[in-house]
């Protein structure tokens, strides 16, 4: 067909307004994070937990983190595997590759040698319940190799196969540390497994819905791609080049546009090449820089003001003081007095969420 034809402004807005960022702002977490399709889990909170942040920055200071435990541990309305956070029902798309489970052939050796240690996991969950990697003793035949930190954590790395297996499954945590159990005591009885051939379009429509507008093939990235195959329609943008697949249900309706404070693993800019491209907007996480080197800050809050990304907040929350300690406000361009004011409402915001006061 023949390709839509979109202004720059355009295809911001529908990236935006997938990601439910405009100023309709969504009322209830679980069907935002089907709208969103995920929720990242990273361990690093210097502001908040990139889950809670997430979702703050689009249900604003009435959302509750125990919602998200709520979801997780009691309603089981979202899910957890691979450190990322997922509606129950999109379990169905990963049923069916899971049993081929783990993709990497030195994996599926590792599991194959260690067939012993594999049946005593499941049977000690079987027997006792649900337990914390530490609560379960290595029985390993071959220990897990790697020159990083999981090097010989074979307890860990087997749980995380068979999750990835669809054997296990984390029922909630204990602090940050993640309780196992067996899947079919977490997961519905009666979810079916979609095809995989089936499950992969499926995966790829709603990866585009949550996204608005994306290349069919990009680069890989960690833990969920950022290509969406045929799905969608196509389209141009105007100044750049290639084409791209849109989702037609985003492109209709006026666009209203607010102010937000973004973690820097949110989905609006978690693929920096198609940030670039769409927003003109250069970031880097710069945690895991000298502090010496860094230009915006060790865990810089990107900033949304209407249909663009503006600038960047250096704060931290400091709760033994009490206080959320604003470095700075990187301007990329000079703010309005409206923007200024726009971008300072939403640090208020942030701090009333956290309970905290603003330091600056």
């Amino acid at each position: 067909m023949e390709p839509h034809r979109l202004s720059a402004a355009d295809a911001r807005r529908v990236a935006i307004r997938a990601q439910r960022l405009d100023a309709r702002r969504p009322t209830q977490l679980v069907p935002l994070v089907r709208d969103l399709t995920l929720l990242q889990i990273d361990p690093t909170a210097a502001i908040a937990p990139n889950a809670d942040l997430v979702a703050w920055s689009r249900l604003g200071s009435t959302y509750d983190p125990d919602e998200l435990v709520r979801a997780l541990e009691l309603d089981r309305s979202l899910f957890e595997l691979n450190a990322l956070i997922r509606p129950i029902e999109d379990l169905a798309l990963y049923r069916a590759d899971m049993a081929g489970a783990p993709s990497y052939e030195t994996s599926r050796a590792w599991l194959r040698d260690n067939g012993p240690f594999h049946r005593d996991v499941l049977a000690l969950l079987r027997d006792t319940g649900p337990l914390t990697s530490r609560e379960i003793p290595d029985t390993s035949v071959v220990a897990w190799p790697s020159s990083g930190w999981t090097n010989n954590r074979n307890v860990t790395r087997m749980l995380e196969v068979l999750a990835l297996r669809g054997e296990v499954a984390i029922a909630g945590r204990r602090r940050r540390e993640r309780i196992w159990d067996l899947a079919e005591r977490v997961y519905p009885p009666d979810l079916p497994a979609i095809p995989s051939v089936e499950a992969a379009r499926l995966r790829n429509e709603r990866r585009l819905g949550s996204l608005g507008i994306a290349r069919a093939k990009s680069p890989a990235m960690p833990m969920e791609p950022a290509d969406v195959g045929e799905a969608g329609e196509p389209a141009v943008v105007e100044g750049l080049d290639g084409v791209w697949r849109v989702d037609p249900r985003l492109l209709d309706g006026e666009f209203a546009g607010r102010t937000a404070l973004l973690s820097p693993f949110d989905r609006l800019l978690h693929n920096r090449v198609r940030t670039l491209e769409l927003f003109g907007f250069d970031y880097t996480l710069e945690m895991y820089k000298p502090a010496a080197q860094r230009r915006w800050g060790y865990f810089a809050l990107p900033i949304l003001h209407g249909d663009r990304l503006v600038g960047k907040l250096d704060a931290r929350a400091d709760r033994k003081a009490g206080v959320l300690a604003v470095t700075a406000v990187h301007e990329d361009e000079v703010f309005s007095a409206k923007t200024r004011r726009a971008v300072d409402h939403e640090i208020a915001d942030l701090a009333t969420w956290l309970g905290l006061e603003v330091s600056s």
